[in-house]
C-alpha cells in the first residue's frame, strides 16, 4: 500500500460481522429475512477490502436457532472466502448459538463448555471470549474464564490483543430495553482487561452500530446482518426493520485502531472516479498530490467536490 497521509499503512486488516442469524431451508427470520442471502451478501461486500482482510471476526448469533446444519451453511459461506482472501475464521458464540452444535460443526469438538479459544494473526492476538448462558439471552463470565483470561493476558502479544464477544461491555441507551440482556457483572472483567496489551474489544448482539470505550479500552459493536434494530423508532419500544445492514472494516496500526462502518446494500453512485486513476494519482510525489488533491482551485477539485 502506498502511504498517502501521515501515517505508514496498517500492520493489520481485519473484518467484524456480527448477528448472521442464520436458518436452514427456505425459513425466514420473522417470515421476511433471508439471512442465508444477507450474510451472503456482506461477504462478498467484504471481499472488495483492498488489502483483504487478514481475519474475519464473526461476534456471535451465528444461527438463530442453533442448528447443526446452520453451522455447516455458515461454514460453506465463509470458508470459500475467507480462503480466496488468505484470511482467519474467528468464531464466537452467541446466545442464540448452541453450545453442542457449534463446537461440534465448527471445531469438531464435543463439548457444552464456554467456547473460548485463541488465535494468532500475524502477532496479533485474538481471544474470543464466550459470553452466553445457556437457556438465557444476556451474558456472563464465569471465574474460571475470567481466571483464565487474566492468565493468558499476562503476556503480552506482539502486537497486542483484540478481545472479541458477544455481549459488548458497554450501555445501550438508544435502546435502553435492550440492557435487560447484557452482560452482567462488567467490573470484574474491567478489573482483568484494564492495564493489559488489549487494544479493542468487539462485540454484537445489540443489532446496530455502536462505540464507547471500557476500562480505558475502546469499544466497538458490528451492527447484525440480518436486519436492523432501529435505534430511533417511531412509538416502538422495539423495532426490527428490514434495511441499513452493515458490517466493520478494522485498521490496526502501530499506536492506533481505526473501525469503519461499511453498510452492505449497494447504493446509486452520485460522483467518482475509476480505479484507473490510482496509478496516475500514485505516480506523483507528495507535494505534487497535495497540489493536485488538497488545493481548492486545482484541476481536479474543479470536476470533483468532496
Amino acid at each position: 500500500m502506498i502511504q498517502y497521509g501521515q501515517l505508514p499503512p496498517p500492520s493489520h486488516v481485519l473484518a467484524h460481522l456480527s448477528d448472521s442469524h442464520l436458518l436452514t431451508g427456505d425459513a425466514r427470520q420473522y417470515d421476511a429475512i433471508d439471512t442465508a442471502a444477507r450474510f451472503a451478501a456482506a461477504l462478498d461486500r467484504l471481499s472488495r477490502m483492498d488489502p483483504a482482510p487478514q481475519a474475519l471476526v464473526l461476534t456471535g448469533d451465528l444461527a438463530d436457532l442453533g442448528e447443526p446444519e446452520a453451522y455447516r451453511q455458515l461454514r460453506a459461506l465463509v470458508e470459500p472466502v475467507a480462503e480466496a482472501m488468505g484470511a482467519q475464521v474467528v468464531w464466537c458464540m452467541g446466545n442464540h448459538d448452541d453450545r453442542a452444535a457449534y463446537s461440534r460443526e465448527l471445531f469438531g469438538e464435543e463439548s457444552e463448555a464456554p467456547q473460548d479459544r485463541v488465535y494468532d494473526v500475524a502477532g496479533l492476538r485474538i481471544i474470543s471470549l464466550d459470553s452466553t448462558v445457556p437457556g438465557w439471552h444476556h451474558g456472563e463470565l464465569s471465574d474460571e474464564q475470567l481466571v483464565w483470561l487474566r492468565d493468558l493476558l499476562a503476556t503480552p502479544a506482539e502486537h497486542g490483543t483484540i478481545l472479541a464477544l458477544h455481549h459488548p461491555p458497554i450501555p445501550s441507551p438508544m435502546l435502553p430495553v435492550a440492557e435487560v440482556i447484557e452482560l452482567l457483572e462488567t467490573d470484574r472483567l474491567a478489573d482483568v482487561v484494564r492495564g493489559s496489551d488489549v487494544r479493542a474489544i468487539l462485540g454484537g448482539h445489540y443489532h446496530f452500530t455502536s462505540h464507547s470505550t471500557f476500562a480505558g479500552i475502546p469499544v466497538s459493536v458490528a451492527s447484525a446482518t440480518c436486519y436492523l434494530s432501529d435505534p430511533a423508532p417511531l412509538g416502538r419500544i422495539i423495532s426490527a426493520v428490514d434495511g441499513n445492514t452493515s458490517v466493520n472494516a478494522i485498521h490496526v496500526y502501530a499506536d492506533r485502531v481505526v473501525h469503519t462502518v461499511v453498510p452492505v446494500p449497494e447504493a446509486p453512485e452520485v460522483s467518482g472516479y475509476s480505479v484507473d486513476v490510482r496509478p496516475l494519482v500514485e505516480a506523483l510525489s507528495p507535494a505534487e498530490r497535495l497540489d493536485v488533491l488538497s488545493r481548492k482551485d486545482s484541476e481536479f477539485n474543479q470536476e470533483a467536490a468532496f
